[in-house]
């Protein structure tokens, strides 16, 4: 008898219309794949829901808040419900950005330097010498995140705006100038490495993220090999000393730039990565030689609970 998985995925996050794209793309990978699925739109009696459904299995495709940082693989754990991806502990410490650098700092992984402060003091004046990054200690998809650059004489006053729904704490970080760079661990195994450039503009955000051509993914990235393989060893370890389970993709910059420092850094490990028709962990797993399909099954096999 196939195994019963039941797919979480919508939720009140910032990030809900990414999670809906990522669930039903899972779904359908799931049916095909001969699994019995039923799609959850999560919201607040999701525990009641999920007790009436009665799944072998969830497959977490939440992103952001709830589904993200601990609070659902918490209460997956206390159902005694096998799940997908990390457990409570590291989805929690990857969320909060500024704590999941110092673990990864200390496990000898490069981060960027930097500094957490109040929004409205980030508004008042630089903390930081220009260029630098400000972004929510725990959103994703680059929600919230303002670059400042060298020609900017003020700090950014979108900081104060009262529809600002991000937290009074911010992460305000040095600017590493190059390519952005990311990389996918399944399991114990770090997979391929990207270079991605937006098709417009210079920043990854979220349209470059989401949107169909919003980004040029280059695959193998065009790096010199010492560097691959070293982008790759990064992000292994910090999936390893955050706790990650399951999949995980870490995003680095890496500074090629003409005079430039040569700086290689870890900029986050997301644990819930997009599962979209144009997100990056598919697009790894598929250089790795495994279909959509595969990766989702391997997903859904590798689940358990005392994650």
């Amino acid at each position: 008898m196939a195994k019963h998985v039941a797919i979480l995925y919508g939720g009140w996050s910032a990030e809900r219309e990414v999670s809906l794209a990522s669930g039903r793309a899972c779904c359908k990978a799931l049916e095909e794949q001969g699994y019995k699925v039923t799609p959850i739109d999560v919201q607040s009696d999701i525990a009641t829901v999920l007790q009436a459904v009665a799944p072998d299995v969830v497959f977490n495709a939440l992103h952001g808040r709830v589904g993200e940082d601990g609070t659902i693989q918490g209460l997956l754990e206390l159902l005694r419900i096998p799940y997908t991806h990390s457990g409570v502990l590291a989805s929690a410490l990857a969320m909060q950005k500024d704590k999941a650098k110092i673990v990864m700092e200390s496990a000898g992984v490069p981060v960027p330097k930097g500094l957490v402060v109040n929004r409205f003091e980030a508004a008042k004046s630089h903390v930081l010498p220009a260029p630098y990054v400000i972004k929510p200690i725990s959103e994703g998809s680059s929600y919230g995140v303002i670059i400042v650059r060298e020609d900017r004489s003020h700090p950014p006053q979108e900081l104060t705006r009262e529809d600002w729904s991000f937290g009074d704490q911010v992460l305000v970080e040095t600017y590493v100038a190059g390519r952005e760079l990311t990389c996918a661990v399944m399991g114990d195994k770090a997979l391929g490495v990207i270079d991605i450039r937006p098709a417009t503009g210079v920043f990854y955000d979220y349209d470059a993220k989401y949107v169909k051509g919003g980004s040029i993914h280059v695959l193998p990235a065009e790096i010199k090999p010492n560097i691959y393989q070293k982008v790759q060893e990064l992000a292994l370890t910090a999936h390893q000393a955050l706790g990650c389970r399951g999949i995980s993709r870490a995003d680095l910059r890496y500074d090629d730039t003409p005079g430039g420092t040569g700086e290689l850094v870890v900029l986050e490990v997301n644990t819930q990565p997009g599962m979209t028709e144009t997100s990056l962990v598919p697009e790894l797993a598929a250089h790795a030689g495994y279909t959509f399909g595969e990766l989702v099954q391997w997903m859904v096999e590798d689940a358990t609970c005392n994650r």
